[in-house]
């Protein structure tokens, strides 16, 4: 599939989206909380976070430890997930986003499993091994400005997916905290395709290597065209889903309402 047809796409099932979620409002709402499941097993996952998708879920959704599995990696699901409240409720809100808030994201991310360094700058030399040999990022000293900047960018930019990836791909770039950059990034690109109307993007466990490798020939300056089209193509299946979703709603039966006799005697 061509990028043309791809975005051609994309933008046809978000019309359909857009002309569907007003007739039924509450059509989303359980998609939206197995997303933020989906999510959270996922961008943990990327990092290397032992949990299943099932163990993540069990964790979150009734508070029970899984036996062999790391404290850190419990605390991380818990952490994200709890994110994710505050990204829906900034998505819900017009106020341009802040440093702040990219910080407070931060914060929420880091503040069970390691909560010296939620929402603070680094203070160490930050950098990662690739294909083409060590890449380092920018130094402690650079990152405030580097973040005011990009602030400033992001407070004005319209809530597009093409908005979204960038700001993924610029707070990597910026790698502004010493852990939990990548969860943080794929946090604010959800929040900006929030804010405009799209699902949340889920890059899985099996993009990884593609993700990865996409995020390098950034780096290196080879290009962000890989790193774009992964990402369009998980928000062009998610919209798939969440158009399957409502259909779904739209056209379940409705439950009749119990006689005044039945309700008054449950013994029936």
């Amino acid at each position: 599939m061509t990028e043309n047809t791809l975005l051609r796409q994309i933008a046809a099932k978000k019309a359909e989206l857009d002309r569907l979620r007003p007739q039924a409002p509450h059509g989303l709402q359980n998609l939206d909380r197995s997303y933020d499941i989906e999510l959270t097993y996922t961008s943990n996952a990327i990092e290397g976070n032992a949990l299943t998708a099932a163990e993540t879920r069990i964790v979150i959704e009734h508070g029970v430890t899984i036996g062999g599995k790391p404290l850190k990696d419990h605390l991380e699901a818990i952490d994200h997930f709890e994110a994710l409240r505050y990204v829906r409720d900034l998505a819900r809100q017009t106020v341009p986003l802040r440093e702040a808030d990219i910080r407070n994201l931060h914060r929420l991310v880091m503040l069970r499993s390691d909560p010296d360094a939620a929402g603070r700058y680094a203070n160490q030399g930050r950098y990662v091994e690739t294909d083409s040999g060590r890449h380092h990022f920018p130094s402690p000293a650079q990152v405030p400005a580097l973040m005011g900047d990009f602030a400033q960018w992001l407070g004005a930019a319209a809530a597009t997916p093409e908005t979204a990836f960038a700001a993924h791909r610029r707070l990597v770039e910026i790698h502004p905290f010493n852990d939990g950059n990548g969860r943080t990034a794929r946090l604010l690109m959800n929040l900006v395709l929030l804010r405009g109307g799209y699902p949340p993007v889920a890059v899985r466990p099996q993009d990884r290597p593609a993700y990865i490798g996409s995020l390098q020939d950034a780096q290196a300056g080879r290009g962000r065209e890989r790193s774009d089209r992964l990402l369009y193509e998980r928000l062009d299946a998610t919209l798939g889903e969440s158009l399957k979703a409502l259909q779904e709603a739209l056209t379940a039966p409705t439950q009749p309402e119990p006689s005044r006799r039945q309700a008054d005697n449950p013994a029936r």
